[in-house]
């Protein structure tokens, strides 16, 4: 699933590790994340848009996910 992970977390100037211990996951979902082969329960997704301050739609790209 295409989405815009490392590029927020750049903006933010955010390790991995930073997006990790904030989300309460593991460096390494973060890192499955970031390459797309990883797609988010929708709890997650939630996470990650408010610790980025952005709708989940603008996160992720539902379309790659068919």
């Amino acid at each position: 699933m295409n989405n815009r992970i490392r590029v927020l977390r750049a903006e933010h100037d955010w390790s991995q590790a930073e997006v990790a211990d904030r989300l309460g996951v593991a460096r390494q979902t973060v890192v499955a994340l970031e390459a797309g082969k990883y797609a988010p329960s929708l709890p997650l997704a939630f996470k990650i848009g408010k610790l980025f301050g952005k709708p989940v739609e603008e996160i992720f790209d539902a379309e790659s996910a068919t």
